[in-house]
């Protein structure tokens, strides 16, 4: 039986110590985080699990004077460096004047500040020789198990040459010694992303990376580190992500000793960026939770954290949305617009969406990127007329945008080549006929603020889908010369920049990443985008894995789900199970309505209702995975908000033998009980959290059965006496 979480409550302390004791031990509601100076002077990490006293963090101060010969020390440090007796991967690596590589930093301060809700520690390090100085930022939330980490160089000279920056993650996160460890990741590729694999953390260094300037979809910047007895609701989960929507790298080091680090940061191998005097880099945030209740625990604490301190605006109900794209492709028309707008308004859509096609010469793939204009033998009134007739049906217009790309075939590439990357005497790659915008350019930022605030502001658009289609390729920059690798940072800090700038103009609007599919999602894109498009693969069974592997981290508010008429738009059984997949996120439409039966439009329109009743039970409750995963025997996903919750059951084949006749709920009151408003029975949380609950006869006979069960809290369980 798993009963509900205990809730986050504020920490009294949540920093103590500093450079008068040499220890720091930094509090969460449910966990603990110490740093302690070793004899040495070296910063280590001495404990990051279940929350310690004061006394306890002191103790762990004291074993620190001493640290074991066996233990190769950069395994403990929150960044170790290159230099000294260190053979491990390193989290920071320059190149100083003279060729020297070895850094050697001492502490020099420390510093603990009260911020809204949160508490800050930064610890200051500099060079003994070079003026490079090393400041270690951690930030713990009154309600939020994550801690924050990040951290700024600065090159403190006001003159001389340049410090070459070769690597720069956010930390080093220091895992137990446990019995064993096992790894938690997402892996896949286009159309196949969020696969969860785990497996044994091999001995050595195992790493995931991207070197496509975006997130990528082959991984997601994030591990789980358990012993291997970890489930669903059992066990200790330590777990690390990287708030980064560009190139990255993550780093597992196993000890022969019997330790596990985790590392990350921005970038990739062979890049590196000059720090020149007086200039300063600051690395993206690395976050770390710890949890002791099991992988469910684990992926609610990262989801609270989300919606409590990532997502823009956590609390609006994501709307239900109609796109165009599966139904016309680049068929693109005012007449044809409008015509499935009516239709989607009828079934009780809230936001219309035109995808792509609707602009300049895009008639297919070959052209018009860059041009951001409609095409007017298209759209003869612009797309301002096409919006007012689509608020005037009750719903939201949006437009789908892809602003760091463009066509060879358009006006902006004739007239700017220079501003795609690109290397000197070096060919143009295309890859979907597009190159490349660098938007590390302060000219091509202006540019796509400008169009895009005058899109926003003349037609009225809610709802713009980013959508961003290619990795770099001949990544070069010839006008910064020696210093052109800054590009890789900067191009996602110009996206970041020109997003929160149109934000700030226009408060209303939101906005859904797009990569190709699934290939930028993280917490640095959250932070200023109210959702995403996991995958291009619209097929219900499929999606259920991508899903599943993305909500280890990220929330259901987040992930958008269509229902499109491939490939299964025949079968109405088929059809109600890619609905309640869909229900278990964000949902959308996406098939062609002038297609669709009597019957699939009616089906629509009942959904549409179901899930208007309960979304903000799944966009914004604690989810708990309580069948098989995916592709094995009966998948089920509940949802609880206060005192209604909703169960998700899918059975996509039908087995041999008989599969369960009840599931285990979570997170209920066990002394409440709750009756399911569609048949009336009542059961008290304690017993559906133990027995079950019976759903032999919830689910359809045959393959691609799917149920969706609501339960509400009614009363207290009378106590026995």
């Amino acid at each position: 039986m798993t009963a509900p979480a205990r809730p986050a409550t504020s920490v009294s302390r949540p920093i103590t110590g500093g450079l008068a004791t040499g220890v720091w031990c930094l509090s969460t509601p449910n966990s603990s985080y110490v740093l302690a100076v070793a004899a040495d002077g070296r910063l280590l990490q001495r404990h990051w699990g279940d929350r310690l006293g004061d006394v306890d963090s002191a103790r762990l101060g004291e074993a620190a004077a001493v640290p074991p010969y066996e233990l190769p020390l950069e395994s403990q440090e929150p960044l170790p460096v290159d230099g000294g007796l260190r053979w491990g991967p390193p989290s920071l690596q320059i190149a100083f004047p003279g060729g020297v590589r070895s850094l050697e930093l001492e502490l020099v301060g420390d510093a603990v500040a009260a911020e809204p809700g949160a508490h800050r520690l930064d610890l200051v390090l500099a060079d003994t020789r070079f003026p490079l100085q090393v400041v270690l930022h951690h930030r713990v939330r009154d309600d939020s198990d994550v801690i924050e980490r990040w951290v700024t160089l600065r090159h403190t000279a006001d003159s001389g040459e340049p410090l070459r920056i070769i690597r720069a993650d956010s930390g080093n996160w220091l895992i137990p010694q446990l019995g064993d460890y096992r790894y938690s990741v997402v892996s896949g590729g286009y159309s196949a992303e969020g696969q969860l694999r785990r497996g044994r953390l091999p001995d050595g260094e195992y790493r995931l990376t991207s070197r496509t300037g975006i997130t990528a979809h082959h991984a997601n910047p994030w591990m789980m580190i358990d012993d291997g007895t970890a489930t669903e609701a059992h066990g200790s989960v330590w777990s690390v992500a990287l708030a980064w929507s560009g190139s990255w790298r993550l780093t597992a080091h196993r000890l022969f000793q019997g330790r596990a680090a985790v590392s990350a940061g921005f970038g990739h191998d062979g890049l590196s960026w000059p720090l020149d005097p007086g200039a300063e880099l600051t690395t993206p945030p690395i976050l770390g939770l710890y949890t002791g209740g099991g992988f469910g625990a684990a992926s609610r604490g990262w989801h609270q954290h989300a919606r409590a301190h990532v997502l823009p605006h956590p609390g609006e109900d994501r709307p239900v949305l109609y796109n165009s794209w599966e139904a016309i492709e680049f068929d693109v028309d005012e007449a044809v617009q409008l015509d499935l707008a009516r239709r989607a308004a009828d079934l009780g859509v809230e936001l219309f969406v035109i995808d792509d096609g609707w602009f300049s010469t895009r008639t297919s793939d070959r052209s018009g990127l860059g041009d951001w204009w409609p095409n007017p033998g298209r759209f003869p009134g612009g797309l301002a007329t096409v919006a007012r007739r689509v608020h005037r049906l009750g719903m939201r217009f949006g437009v789908w945008v892809e602003p760091e790309m463009v066509n060879p075939d358009s006006e902006l590439y004739r007239a700017h080549p220079d501003w795609v990357l690109h290397f000197p005497r070096r060919r143009r790659d295309e890859l979907r006929r597009q190159l490349v915008l660098n938007f590390a350019r302060t000219d091509v930022r202006a540019w796509a603020l400008d169009w895009l605030d005058r899109l926003v502001a003349d037609n009225d658009v809610d709802h713009l889908k980013w959508d961003m289609n290619r990795g770099f390729s001949q990544a070069g920059w010839p006008e910064r010369g020696d210093a052109q690798d800054w590009l890789w940072i900067d191009h996602t800090r110009g996206v970041y920049q020109v997003i929160d700038e149109l934000r700030a103009r226009h408060p209303a609007l939101r906005i859904e990443s797009c990569a190709g599919g699934g290939g930028r999602l993280d917490f640095g894109m959250l932070a200023r985008t109210d959702q995403v498009w996991p995958s291009d693969n619209t097929d219900a069974y499929q999606r259920q894995s991508i899903q599943h592997g993305l909500s280890q981290l990220y929330p259901a508010a987040v992930m958008s789900a269509w229902v499109t008429d491939k490939p299964y738009s025949h079968d109405e059984q088929r059809n109600q199970y890619a609905y309640h997949v869909a229900m278990a996120g964000v949902l959308g439409i996406g098939g062609d309505l002038n297609t669709w039966t009597d019957a699939r439009h009616e089906q629509a329109r009942r959904n549409i209702v179901l899930y208007k009743q309960i979304r903000a039970i799944v966009q914004r409750g604690a989810q708990y995975r309580v069948g098989d995963p995916p592709g094995a025997g009966l998948t089920a996903i509940q949802y609880v908000l206060g005192a209604e919750s909703v169960l998700f059951v899918y059975r996509p084949h039908a087995e041999v033998a008989p599969g369960p006749d009840a599931l285990r709920l979570a997170g209920l009151d066990p002394d409440a009980a709750y009756t399911d408003p569609d048949t009336g029975a009542v059961a008290a949380g304690r017993t559906l959290m133990s027995a079950g609950l019976p759903i032999g006869g919830r689910l359809p006979a045959g393959d691609w059965a799917s149920a969706v069960i609501r339960l509400n809290r009614t009363a207290p369980r009378p106590r026995a006496g």
